[in-house]
């Protein structure tokens, strides 16, 4: 999760492709220009079966207007052949949804 944060933040679409499983993976990355990232905050993880977890996060952002923004998700990751991929999220879940 944190390294899929830092790519958010370098504006690195090369990386968050190779890191997005390929069900789910778009076929590009837009980022909004002159925004600024100001955090990542991982709230809880687990591993929901032998080759897959869950990680909750809140990401904050600026929008190039000053707007700040969070960005609360629920992420579902999958384990295959030894690399975690992204597969999708759920925006806004229910307040610790991971550690449930």
């Amino acid at each position: 999760m944190r390294s899929r944060y830092t790519a958010f933040v370098r504006e690195d679409e090369r990386y968050l492709l190779a890191t997005w499983h390929a069900s789910k993976r778009p076929s590009r990355v837009r980022f909004e220009g002159g925004g600024q990232w100001l955090g990542l905050q991982v709230r809880s993880h687990r591993m929901t079966g032998d080759a897959s977890a869950e990680v909750e996060f809140v990401a904050r952002f600026r929008a190039a207007g000053g707007k700040a923004e969070r960005l609360h998700e629920l992420s579902r990751f999958v384990r295959e052949q030894g690399r975690w991929y992204y597969v999708d999220g759920v925006h806004d879940p229910a307040p610790s949804a991971a550690a449930a």
